[in-house]
């Protein structure tokens, strides 16, 4: 990671600032491999790109846990919470349609 330097990207004067969960991209990309194992035994780590806040990693497990089970339950419930849920659709008989067939 870089230290507490003047960057030549950055205007004069103004100072980087290091901090232990921040990465320059150039620094992310050069040290990937440690980046990773940051992620794992010390949390989610930052990356900037020209001073702002680009991503985060994180570690799979806790994107899963974030990400949440997909279980379409916000899909229902969000159907059930809305205004036309009292609406009833009246569905005709199915309709077969002929299959072409496809040579493989």
């Amino acid at each position: 990671m870089t230290t507490n330097t003047t960057s030549p990207r950055q205007p004069p004067g103004q100072v980087a600032t290091a901090l232990p969960d921040r990465w320059l991209l150039q620094d992310a990309k050069a040290r990937f491999s440690e980046l990773v194992r940051r992620v794992r035994s010390e949390g989610p780590q930052h990356v900037t790109v020209h001073g702002r806040e680009a991503v985060v990693v994180v570690a799979a497990e806790e994107f899963r846990r974030m990400q949440g089970a997909q279980t379409g339950k916000a899909l229902v419930d969000a159907l059930r919470a809305s205004p036309g849920a009292d609406v009833e659709l009246q569905l005709g008989e199915p309709v077969r349609a002929p299959v072409r067939g496809v040579a493989l």
